[in-house]
């Protein structure tokens, strides 16, 4: 019989974050190795576990939580998003602009199908979240990436952006803090891109889900606190600052020139209807989270947790020759660039392959990333300081063994 064949509109999608490596990796778990990951920031994986109060409410509200919401979701979660909105300066949101999904995820997924046609296209940074580049193609859009620079501290190159916009462009993304480079955006570089989308009439995607994991003091401007008159969906949720990955609880938030977007909030509408409501028990999460105490100040403190392991990190991998890093001011990752002249790498997929083989330590290359050169990968450091030295010197020893081979 004629074998079953996917969906064409997949051919240009990939999430190497979950992707081939890691499927070698269960295969050689499922035999009986253990392997460290660093392959992904599923945080209560590491022991990093939401706050009592979170479960404690979720756990209480659970009886009344068997029925659909409105499709947006429950009032008191949106009126609490709304706050927190008002305290990031982000002016007139109201709760009939919060929209509640299973996850951040879903709701990048459905507001970028409401939005694109055939051949529109919408800028990307590389590197980027690959699910953004995923998504696009998936809704039929044509990605288009834009360079951030490791040599500025991996901040979006606005000459490149300005450059590749053209009359199909529809909108831009920004990761703000970053996944995969750790960057923080200053406010002149987001004002730039704030008069860029002014000029040429784009909505801004501001994915902002590791907003609170700031370290050595710095703050977090949200983009849509800097003009009222462009439009701007702004993502966010329980996942990482809360350490409620599983929760599947996140959010969105249309702000700014609100009637110029009407026909296209009818359709961010009529998606949300037809996926009826996000979890419940997520939902009833949200309220509790920002209203309480934020624990997370005590994990990126110095000192804390997240700092240190993202101190040790650093330190370990700048140790190892030909390694150079962009030390991250936020979010739970790394970026490490591979001198080419020491580390010749055709093939970074292979690479990880052959790590992951040889030292049973699991990361995702740079290119799963979109990122064009094979010199990069990503590290998460979630692991505790004992697993993460652990796993970095099993890196930096098939590094050395690697230079060796590679030598001429």
């Amino acid at each position: 019989m004629k074998p079953i064949a996917k969906s064409s509109k997949l051919e240009n999608v990939g999430y190497d974050i979950r992707g081939p490596v890691l499927d070698k990796a269960r295969q050689m778990e499922d035999e009986g190795q253990k392997i460290i990951k660093l392959n992904i920031g599923n945080v209560a994986a590491f022991g990093l576990m939401p706050p009592d109060e979170i479960i404690q409410d979720m756990i209480r509200n659970l009886p009344e939580a068997a029925g659909y919401t409105d499709s947006k979701g429950l009032f008191a979660p949106r009126k609490a998003v709304v706050h927190y909105c008002q305290e990031k300066g982000i002016k007139g949101v109201t709760v009939d602009d919060v929209y509640l999904g299973n996850g951040a995820s879903e709701l990048i997924a459905f507001s970028m199908n409401a939005l694109l046609d055939a051949g529109d296209e919408v800028l990307i940074p590389s590197p980027d979240y690959p699910l953004y580049t995923a998504v696009v193609s998936l809704s039929g859009g044509t990605p288009v990436h834009y360079r951030c620079d490791e040599g500025s501290g991996w901040l979006p190159d606005l000459d490149d952006m300005r450059a590749k916009i053209t009359p199909h462009t529809k909108a831009l993304v920004i990761i703000n803090p970053n996944n995969p480079t750790g960057a923080l955006y200053p406010d002149e570089v987001l004002r730039g891109i704030v008069e860029l989308a002014r000029q040429h009439g784009l909505i801004v995607f501001a994915d902002e889900i590791y907003d609170k994991t700031l370290y050595d003091g710095v703050t977090h401007t949200s983009i849509a606190s800097l003009a009222e008159d462009v439009v701007f969906l702004t993502f966010n949720g329980l996942s990482k600052n809360y350490r409620s990955c599983g929760y599947r609880s996140g959010w969105m938030v249309v702000s700014g020139d609100k009637k110029r977007a009407k026909d296209y909030i009818e359709g961010l509408n009529m998606l949300a209807s037809m996926r009826l409501c996000a979890n419940t028990p997520g939902q009833l999460a949200i309220q509790t989270a920002l209203g309480g105490y934020q624990s997370i100040k005590d994990l990126v403190a110095p000192g804390g947790r997240l700092a240190r392991q993202r101190d040790l990190a650093y330190d370990l991998l700048t140790q190892i020759p030909g390694v150079s890093v962009v030390k991250p001011k936020a979010a739970l990752y790394m970026f490490p660039r591979l001198d080419p002249k020491m580390y010749p790498i055709a093939d970074d997929q292979q690479f990880a392959y052959d790590l992951l083989a040889q030292e049973k330590v699991l990361i995702v290359q740079g290119t799963g990333f979109n990122w064009p050169e094979h010199d990069h990968f990503r590290v998460v450091f979630l692991p505790n300081t004992d697993d993460l030295t652990e796993a970095i010197g099993r890196i930096a020893r098939f590094l050395d063994g690697y230079r060796k081979r590679h030598s001429s």
